[in-house]
């Protein structure tokens, strides 16, 4: 029976920088992905935003994990071959530009009608309309949920491990079959998934409330 030493510590530590990095990947291309989706499901086009509906009912309506396999398994069947990081990567920014897609989409009309009715009547055009009046107000009101998102994509990024991309679940995985610490491995583990998303968590409760406040 191994002890755990300072190597598997870095390995775990290696691991978790994959984690941090896999999240990185998927909200920012969910941000920028997102960001159309949420747009076009408020555009003034029905098959647009029908398409826009479709998108999100299907990534939020399949599991993670069946997104990663199909994404894993399926572009090599089409003659793309990907690595295990990239297909991990598309598969998250595709779950997230869903989630926080409609995330936006409920902000942007959260904001008043009134003054997009009044920016009409000033006539200004629709593109300085979103860019100056709705989406700076439609951001602000979506940040808790949108920070909330993201401690649910770091936890999410654990699904990697199953086709075999080394990030920290996978990692404690590797370690405790070294090791035969399970307990203790996967406790360090959970240790660091706490330690990242338990400020995270605390950051837009933080904003939730502030945001109650400014609405009184």
């Amino acid at each position: 029976m191994s002890t755990i030493g300072t190597p598997e510590l870095l390995f775990l530590l290696r691991g978790l920088g994959w984690t941090l990095a896999l999240t990185a990947i998927g909200f920012v291309g969910g941000i920028a992905f997102g960001l159309v989706v949420a747009l076009v499901r408020v555009a003034r086009r029905r098959w647009l935003r029908t398409i826009a509906a479709a998108w999100i009912a299907i990534f939020q309506g399949t599991p993670l994990l069946m997104q990663l396999f199909v994404v894993y398994f399926g572009l090599p069947l089409l003659g793309v071959t990907v690595p295990a990081w990239g297909a991990v990567a598309i598969a998250l920014t595709a779950h997230a530009s869903a989630y926080l897609g409609e995330i936006w989409r409920g902000a942007i009309q959260a904001v008043p009608l009134g003054q997009t009715e009044a920016a009409h009547a000033l006539g200004i055009k629709y593109r300085s309309l979103m860019r100056d009046i709705v989406l700076p107000q439609a951001l602000r009101l979506s940040l808790p949920a949108t920070i909330g998102f993201l401690v649910q994509l770091l936890k999410g990024t654990s699904l990697a491990a199953i086709v075999g991309f080394i990030e920290l679940t996978r990692a404690g995985q590797i370690v405790s079959n070294q090791t035969f610490k399970p307990l203790i491995v996967f406790g360090i583990v959970g240790a660091l998934y706490f330690l990242l998303c338990w400020p995270l968590s605390l950051w837009g409760s933080r904003m939730e409330r502030r945001l109650a406040r400014d609405r009184r």
